[in-house]
Order: C-alpha cells, then sequence, then structure tokens
C-alpha cells in the first residue's frame, strides 16, 4: 500500500498555525462556518476560484483573504434589491449615468478582493475606453453600493466590507435594513447618516435628481392588500 505523505498547512495556507475554525471566522468578519468554503482551503483562492465555484454550483461567492465566503440573500432582501434596481435603472433610461448590477455582480474591487453589493451603480466614466470589461469578474469599482441587510451578515462583517468599499473608491454606501425599514448612508467608514422608514434616500452627486422614498421601496416589496368586499 502506497505511503500517503501528511498534508502540511503551512505550504497551502497563510493561516498561523495552530489556527482554529473560530480563528477563520473571526477573521473573516465572524461569519458562519457554512458560509465559508474549504475547497478550495481557505487562504488559497483566487478571483478565477470564484468563477469556478459558479460555474460548477451556481453558488456567488467573495473572495475575503484568499477564502471563498458564499453570499446568502433571502427572498425578500432579494425583492427590495430588485425593486431598487428597476427603479434606478427607470432614473437612467433619462439620465445616462451609467449602468446598475445586482447581487450577482461580482466585481474585484481591490486586489484579489471579490465583493458582490446587492445593488451596485457604476458610472460610465469607470469604465476603460467606455467599453464593457469581457472578463466576468471584471477589476472595476461601483460609484454606489447597496446592501440589502440580512439575518447571515454578521456586524462585524458588515463594518469591514464598508471599510473596503471606502478604501477601493466607492463614494457611497447605502445599507438598508428590511427588519427596521430603516437606512444608514455612508459618505467614508466614519461618516453616515440614519434615513428612518418614513425618510428619502437621495443619490447626491453620484446619481443627481435620483430620490427614493424608503416607504414607497417597502411598500412596492410587499404583495397588493386583499381587496375587502
Amino acid at each position: 500500500m502506497a505511503t500517503v505523505a501528511p498534508l502540511d498547512l503551512t505550504e497551502i495556507s497563510p493561516s498561523p498555525i495552530g489556527w482554529t475554525v473560530a480563528d477563520l471566522q473571526a477573521r473573516l468578519g465572524h461569519i458562519a462556518a457554512d458560509r465559508i468554503l474549504i475547497v478550495p482551503p481557505p487562504g488559497t483562492a483566487t478571483v478565477d476560484d470564484v468563477e469556478r465555484v459558479r460555474n460548477a454550483t451556481g453558488r456567488i461567492c467573495e473572495l475575503v483573504d484568499g477564502t471563498l465566503v458564499e453570499k446568502t440573500v433571502g427572498y425578500f432582501e432579494s425583492r427590495v434589491a430588485v425593486i431598487l434596481i428597476h427603479l434606478i435603472e427607470t432614473f437612467l433610461d433619462k439620465n445616462k449615468l451609467g449602468m446598475v448590477l445586482g447581487e450577482a455582480g461580482t466585481l474585484e474591487i481591490l486586489s484579489d478582493t471579490v465583493r458582490a453589493a446587492d445593488v451596485a451603480f457604476i458610472r460610465w466614466e469607470r469604465f476603460p475606453g467606455g467599453v464593457l470589461p469581457k472578463k466576468p469578474i471584471p477589476k472595476l469599482v461601483p460609484d454606489l453600493a447597496v446592501e440589502v441587510l440580512s439575518k447571515s451578515n454578521a456586524p462585524a462583517e458588515m463594518t469591514r466590507k464598508l471599510r473596503e468599499y471606502f478604501e477601493a473608491g466607492v463614494q457611497l454606501v447605502w445599507y438598508i435594513d428590511p427588519k427596521t425599514r430603516t437606512a444608514t448612508v455612508y459618505t467614508a467608514p466614519e461618516q453616515s447618516s440614519y434615513v428612518d422608514h418614513d425618510g428619502v434616500l437621495s443619490g447626491g452627486e453620484i446619481l443627481p435628481g435620483f430620490e427614493l422614498s424608503l416607504a414607497e421601496l417597502f411598500a412596492r416589496a410587499e404583495p397588493p392588500a386583499a381587496k375587502k368586499g
């Protein structure tokens, strides 16, 4: 019988010897273990692996510290994102400012860091030569990134993601909370404003003229009220 050499973790992972799954979770922002892929081994994954996994399994992953982290979105959160995309796209029909992507729009926003915002708006000026990239995961940075929060999103995960967005050059970030039907608008990691359930989201200088009532957004997400009588 052939002898199998023991696995040398130092050759496949940059994590310190002795690290546990809990250590890895903490490093990634206290993400649940069932969202962390172990193939390829944590610490060794590449941008190409994001696409390979999607093609093989249909799972949408982000790439963080050489580790594939599955992006999970609940049905209602997806519904809110779809409505927001529709409203922004309708606005863009009359204002030729850029394009909008959905939750499967994976982008390499930093070197070897792939993120997929629930909604991302990218101004045409971001595209080299005004041409759409042919790569499935292009090196592009949104001007506006929107995350519709779900139960699977840990606070530390969203704090890290926010920092990366602005480090990459994102100028405006909206975190929309379906549970409270509110939003937090960030213009920098430490600069934010709170929008309550009857407030209005504004595109500011990124989408000048675009405004959206949170009450309208969530009203559209719900089924129409049953007619009485």
